[in-house]
């Protein structure tokens, strides 16, 4: 079964260094949170406020040893009046067992606020 599991996080600044590893945590906790398998994973699609500029933040997953060959692709946000700024998101289809209510999505930062009755994060398994 392919699930989706969404997270998203924000940054303070748009510069390379900041995206890159907030976006490279948030990766991270999702995949552990859920125990995804690289091999298992169809592809993952992340998306930024028309804010972010300066890298691609799909960089960070060639950080996570196994994740070379997963397609991911970049994408840029509705520019919705009011929407929260600055704000990296992230959704990884997965092939899972897991029920769709046991998936554990992860809101970190500021974007805490976009899903609060799904935030897993500071929830423990």
């Amino acid at each position: 079964m392919i699930r989706g599991v969404r997270g998203a996080t924000t940054v303070n600044e748009n510069n390379k260094e900041e995206i890159i590893e907030a976006t490279e945590s948030l990766l991270r906790q999702i995949i552990k949170e859920n125990s995804i398998d690289p091999d298992l994973t169809a592809s993952v699609i992340i998306s930024v406020t028309e804010d972010i500029t300066a890298v691609f933040p799909a960089q960070a997953l060639r950080l996570i040893d196994g994740w070379k060959y997963v397609p991911v692709m970049c994408t840029r946000e509705i520019p919705v009046e009011g929407s929260l700024q600055k704000c990296i998101r992230v959704m990884m289809h997965v092939n899972t067992e897991i029920p769709q209510k046991e998936i554990r999505h992860i809101y970190l930062g500021e974007a805490v606020k976009l899903r609060p009755d799904l935030n897993m994060a500071d929830q423990s398994k």
